[in-house]
């Protein structure tokens, strides 16, 4: 597999990874939505990412994972390999690489307080990981880390095996905004996608960014959107967006906004069961109705776009 560069653009889809009812890992279901979001659209995947709960999987169960998206996908892989030391990152990265990954994807530990910190860890995981391309996942709402503009700019300058930032800073659109325009004033360009749940995809298009990195239920929808932008026309980028407003909105919420994303995945058959390994949230009979009304509506407005 091609290495993961600063070209990259499109939508590479955030993989929830698909769990049994007894919380068991189902490779089947793997393979089914693995397809899924190839189908409807993705041009590459990044698998083990937090809302793919890499957090509750063994380090045997991460590998397979792995070994099991990149014999499949047959497109670029992005494995999340963030962990509390460099040791148990050294040793996923490595072992993805050679399953065929294209890159991996790095956040910040809470532990870091000062852009110097910050700029040192980044160092520290460029040095670790040698040749590997990596992505600056940049998250300060889970991760607690702040990451300047500047500060990103230093660590693509200094880490050139840093290739992707994927931006989930929230409000953040002025940050895509400098980091622009610094590499319109000749800084290294690297790609930007973004995540968010979607929230704010075609603002973030329009102040520069290349693609989506997110999870949202209807990927397709992220596909469309950047097609429509990169054909050049807003308008109709801005209508698709709207048609699923809703229910992105509402999959965003803390807390639950897995839960919901795995029972509309279930509901759409792209996994066969909509658990969370535990400590993990359940959907309630109201939220599941409310669900189901949004995701009626939708598909009427949908039709209306002739999709």
């Amino acid at each position: 597999m091609t290495r993961l560069d600063e070209s990259a653009r499109g939508v590479f889809t955030i993989a929830v990874t698909p769990f049994a009812p007894d919380g068991a890992l189902d490779l089947d279901s793997l393979d089914r939505v693995t397809d899924f979001y190839l189908e409807k659209g993705a041009t590459g995947l990044t698998i083990l990412g937090m809302m793919g709960e890499a957090g509750k999987l063994s380090a045997e169960e991460a590998l397979s994972v792995v070994r099991r998206v990149t014999a499949r996908a047959g497109v670029p892989v992005i494995v999340g390999v963030s962990a509390a030391g460099l040791a148990p990152m050294a040793a996923l990265s490595n072992k993805a690489m050679d399953a065929g990954a294209a890159g991996v994807m790095v956040a910040p530990p809470h532990t870091l307080h000062t852009d110097a910190q910050i700029v040192g860890y980044y160092h520290d995981v460029a040095e670790t990981l040698g040749e590997t391309p990596f992505v600056l996942q940049d998250f300060p709402l889970v991760t607690g880390v702040v990451v300047a503009p500047e500060v990103i700019l230093k660590i693509v300058e200094e880490c050139p095996t840093c290739v992707m930032l994927k931006h989930e800073d929230w409000p953040g659109l002025a940050k895509i905004t400098k980091l622009r325009a610094a590499s319109d004033a000749g800084a290294r360009r690297i790609s930007i996608l973004c995540g968010m749940g979607g929230l704010y995809l075609v603002e973030e298009m329009l102040r520069g960014a290349d693609g989506a990195m997110t999870g949202f239920s209807y990927p397709e929808m992220m596909a469309h959107v950047v097609a429509a932008h990169e054909a050049g026309d807003t308008d109709r980028a801005r209508d698709i967006f709207d048609a699923y407003l809703p229910l992105v909105r509402y999959e965003a919420q803390p807390g639950i906004g897995l839960a919901i994303r795995k029972h509309v995945l279930a509901r759409r058959g792209a996994i066969a069961h909509a658990t969370l390994r535990r400590p993990g949230a359940a959907l309630d009979a109201a939220s599941a109705g409310e669900v189901a009304a949004m995701i009626h509506r939708q598909e009427g407005r949908l039709r209306d776009l002739g999709l």
